[in-house]
C-alpha cells in the first residue's frame, strides 16, 4: 500500500475500483526534408487530413460545446498557415503540424493565467488528431472500457475525456494536466472524480497496473494497491461522500444568507457564455468577472466592436441578474500570439491591464462600445483591473463618459446608468480605498494579484510557492480595510479571486462583511452551504 496526497483539487469525490493504465500511441513524426517538388503535394496532404479533423470535430461540437472551441482553433489561420508555411520550408506535413502546435502551445502556456495556460491542453488535442490523420493511425478509444476502473494517464486530452462512460469510469488520475482544463472541466461536469497533475503516477503503477486504487479527490488523496481494511474505509466513505452531494444539492432552492439575515450574492466566475451557461443550474445572482482578456487571446487579431458586442451580448442575456465584465487585463504575463509585447525586466509591475487601455485607446473604446450596447440586454457593470492611481480611474471613466456620448449621436442604445468599479489587487489600491470608494460604483477583490504583491511572492515560482498564502496576517488586514473601504461610502465589495471558494475563507469573509463571493463553477454549492451555515 502507498499513500500520494495531491495539493490542489477542484474536483470531489470518493473512488475505489481497479486501475485502467492508459498510455497514447506514439506520434511523433518524422524529421525527414522534402524535395521542392514535393511541397505541394504535401500541402493538399495536410488539407485532406484538417478537412477529415474538421468533420470529426463538428460532429462532436453537436454533442458538447467545448468541441466547439476545438473547431475554432482547428480552423484558425495561425495555425493553418503557420503549417503550410512550414511545409514551404521543406518541412513534411507532420513536423511543419508538430512545430506549429509546438510554438502555440508555447506561446500559451507562458502565460500567467491557469485558464490560459491550459488552453495549451487544447491546441496539442487538435495537433494530435492532426497526426493522427496524417499518419493513418487510429488513436485508442476509451469508450470501449465496460467495467468500472479508475483510468490513470500521463495526460487526456477532451477528444479522450468525451468517451468515457461515467457508469464505468469511476475515477481519473492523471500526472500533467490543470485544475483549470477542459479535461477537469468534461470530468466534473461528467460527475466523474479527477485529481491533476500527480507527478510519478505512472512509474508508481508501471510495474503491476492491476491494482486497486482509493481516492479522496476532494482531499487530494489517493491510495495504490490498499489493504482490504482501507478499502471498506473507502467504501463507507463514498456511501457517506454520495449522500451528502444529495443535501447540498437541494440547498440550491435556498437563497444564500447567513444565519444573521445578511443576504450574500453568489457569482460565478466565467470566461465565455458557455461557462456561464453551466453555471446556471446552480441558481446563480450573476457573473461577478467575465475575463474578457480570454476574447482577445481565443482570436488571431484584435477582435472588433461588433465581434465583442456579440458575445457580451449572449453573456448578459444568460446572467440572471449580473454581468460584471472586467477590461482587457493583458500584457506582461498575458500575451496575445498576434500582438507583439516588448520584454520587461519585470513585467508583473510592467505594461498591463488599464495601463494599456489607457494607451491604446482606441482598442479600449472599442471594448467600453461594445460593453455599453450589451447593456440593453441586462444588468453589465464594467470593472476596470489594476487601478493604482485616482488619476488612472478618472480617464477610465472619462474614456466610459466619450464613449456614451458617441453612441447617444449614433442613436445606438446602452444603460445610461450602469456601474463602473475597479478591482482592489494591488497594495497601492489598498491603501487608498476610502478615496477609490468615493469614486468607484463597487470594489472587486483579486486575491490573486493582491496576495503576490502585499508578500513580494511570485505565484508562478515553485521554490516560494508554500510563502503564497491568502491567510498571512498582511492579506487578511488588507481584505478587511478594502471592505470597511467601501462600506464607509456604501458601495458594494464583492472577491473574486482563489480566495473566494476557499473553504476556511468563506467564515472569515462573512465576519469582515464581504457582500459577494465569485467563485469557478465547481465551489459554487460549497460556498452557498457555508454560506448558510454561517
Amino acid at each position: 500500500m502507498k499513500k500520494i496526497h495531491v495539493e490542489k483539487t477542484t474536483s470531489r469525490g470518493i473512488v475505489a475500483a481497479p486501475v485502467y493504465l492508459y498510455k497514447d500511441i506514439d506520434l511523433t513524426p518524422d524529421q525527414n526534408k522534402i524535395e521542392p517538388e514535393q511541397i505541394e503535394p504535401e500541402k493538399q496532404r495536410f488539407q485532406r487530413s484538417k478537412d477529415k479533423v474538421i468533420e470529426e470535430l463538428r460532429e462532436l461540437a453537436v454533442e458538447n460545446e467545448i468541441f466547439g472551441a476545438h473547431l475554432e482553433i482547428a480552423e484558425d489561420f495561425t495555425l493553418v498557415e503557420g503549417v503550410l508555411g512550414k511545409i514551404s520550408e521543406r518541412n513534411n506535413a507532420e513536423e511543419a503540424v508538430s512545430k506549429t502546435i509546438g510554438e502555440l502551445e508555447a506561446i500559451f502556456s507562458a502565460i500567467d493565467d491557469a485558464y490560459m495556460k491550459e488552453r495549451a491542453a487544447d491546441i496539442c488535442d487538435i495537433g494530435k488528431r492532426y497526426l493522427a490523420k496524417l499518419k493513418g493511425v487510429t488513436l485508442p478509444d476509451l469508450g470501449n472500457i465496460d467495467r468500472e476502473v479508475v483510468v490513470v494517464a500521463k495526460d487526456l486530452f477532451p477528444s479522450d475525456t468525451v468517451k468515457l462512460n461515467p457508469e464505468y469510469v469511476r475515477g481519473i488520475i492523471t500526472e500533467e494536466g490543470g485544475v483549470t482544463s477542459h479535461v477537469s472541466i468534461l470530468a466534473n461536469n461528467m460527475r466523474i472524480p479527477i485529481l491533476v497533475g500527480v507527478k510519478g503516477i505512472m512509474s508508481e503503477l508501471a510495474e503491476n497496473k492491476d491494482l486497486y486504487i482509493c481516492m479522496d479527490a476532494g482531499a487530494g488523496e489517493i491510495v495504490i494497491d490498499p489493504t482490504e481494511e482501507e478499502l471498506n474505509i473507502y467504501q463507507e466513505k463514498k456511501v457517506q461522500y454520495e449522500e451528502s452531494v444529495r443535501q447540498i444539492e437541494t440547498l440550491r432552492e435556498k437563497e444564500p444568507v447567513t444565519k444573521d439575515g445578511k443576504r450574500i450574492r453568489l457569482c460565478v466566475n466565467a470566461g465565455n457564455p458557455e461557462d456561464v451557461k453551466n453555471a446556471l443550474p446552480m441558481k446563480i445572482d450573476g457573473v461577478g468577472l467575465f475575463r474578457s482578456e480570454l476574447v482577445y487571446m481565443e482570436k488571431d487579431h484584435f477582435p472588433t466592436e461588433e465581434e465583442q458586442f456579440e458575445i457580451y451580448k449572449e453573456a448578459v442575456k444568460l446572467s440572471p441578474e449580473e454581468l460584471t465584465i472586467r477590461t482587457l487585463d493583458i500584457g506582461g504575463d498575458k500575451g496575445l500570439p498576434y500582438f507583439k509585447f516588448e520584454e520587461e525586466d519585470n513585467p508583473f509591475l510592467g505594461w498591463r491591464a488599464i495601463r494599456i487601455c489607457l494607451e491604446k485607446r482606441d482598442m479600449f473604446k472599442a471594448q467600453i462600445r461594445a460593453i455599453l450596447r450589451a447593456s440593453t440586454f441586462g444588468n453589465v457593470r464594467i470593472m476596470f483591473p489594476m487601478i493604482v492611481s485616482l488619476e488612472e480611474l478618472r480617464q477610465a471613466k472619462e474614456i466610459v463618459e466619450e464613449c456614451k456620448k458617441e453612441l447617444r449621436q449614433e442613436e445606438k442604445a446602452f444603460d445610461e446608468q450602469i456601474e463602473t468599479g475597479m478591482m482592489i489587487e494591488t497594495p497601492a489600491s489598498v491603501l487608498l480605498a476610502e478615496e477609490f470608494a468615493k469614486e468607484a460604483d463597487f470594489f472587486s477583490i483579486g486575491t490573486n494579484d493582491l496576495t503576490q504583491y502585499l508578500l513580494a511572492v511570485d505565484r508562478g515560482n515553485k521554490k516560494i510557492a508554500a510563502m503564497y498564502d491568502f491567510f498571512h496576517p498582511a492579506v487578511l488586514r488588507a481584505v478587511e480595510t478594502i471592505i470597511k473601504a467601501g462600506h464607509k461610502e456604501g458601495i458594494m465589495v464583492g472577491m473574486c479571486g482563489e480566495m473566494a471558494g476557499d473553504p476556511k475563507a468563506v467564515p472569515l469573509l462573512l465576519k469582515m462583511g464581504l457582500d459577494e463571493f465569485s467563485v469557478s463553477a465547481a465551489n459554487l454549492d460549497y460556498t452557498r452551504k457555508i454560506i448558510l451555515e454561517n
